[in-house]
């Protein structure tokens, strides 16, 4: 069982989003106040290709084994800093399929709906990590590091040091793809 390690939200469209001591989770449409909340897709590249699609990126996740990698490589960063709502310590959330259901505290649910695509605003913020969370595994496939997105299926408070219980969707399981 993995655990949470930070909650961020911001009300702007800003690259990072301020830590807070707990943020809640609303079914259906994501983190209350947070810029990204919504039915409909909030992304404003997504919003320019099709304000009426689906929202499936509510919440997004990175895993905080992430920021050590990153700093080991030499970049600052900290829970928030690339526009994440939780940061998890933990749980292998790149590995996870599509449809996992995460426990995130007593209450809320989220479901993963694929991988955060990683975009040319990790280089504004950090010059040379959007480089940093791509690699290639064996086959030279890319991996996309910048952590994973989802819908919420059950509100509630989540705040640091919450549980995170990893429920896998029933297989055969699908691989994690970009959203």
């Amino acid at each position: 069982m993995g655990m949470v390690e930070a909650v961020s939200r911001s009300s702007e469209h800003t690259f990072t989003k301020p830590n807070r001591a707990e943020i809640r989770l609303l079914a259906g449409l994501g983190v209350v106040d947070d810029a990204h909340q919504g039915v409909t897709v909030k992304h404003r590249s997504r919003v320019e290709r099709d304000p009426t699609a689906p929202n499936l990126r509510q919440v997004h996740l990175v895993h905080g084994e992430l920021h050590d990698e990153l700093r080991a490589a030499g970049f600052e960063v900290r829970p928030g800093d690339v526009g994440e709502n939780v940061t998890t310590r933990g749980v292998d959330l790149l590995a996870l399929p599509t449809g996992t259901r995460l426990h995130l505290g007593g209450e809320a649910v989220v479901e993963v709906t694929g991988l955060r695509n990683p975009c040319l605003q990790l280089d504004r913020f950090r010059k040379g990590l959007m480089k940093a969370v791509l690699d290639r595994d064996t086959e030279g496939n890319l991996v996309r590091k910048a952590g994973v997105m989802a819908v919420v299926l059950v509100g509630g408070p989540v705040r640091p040091g919450d549980a995170v219980r990893v429920e896998l969707p029933a297989k055969p399981h699908r691989a994690l793809e970009p959203v």
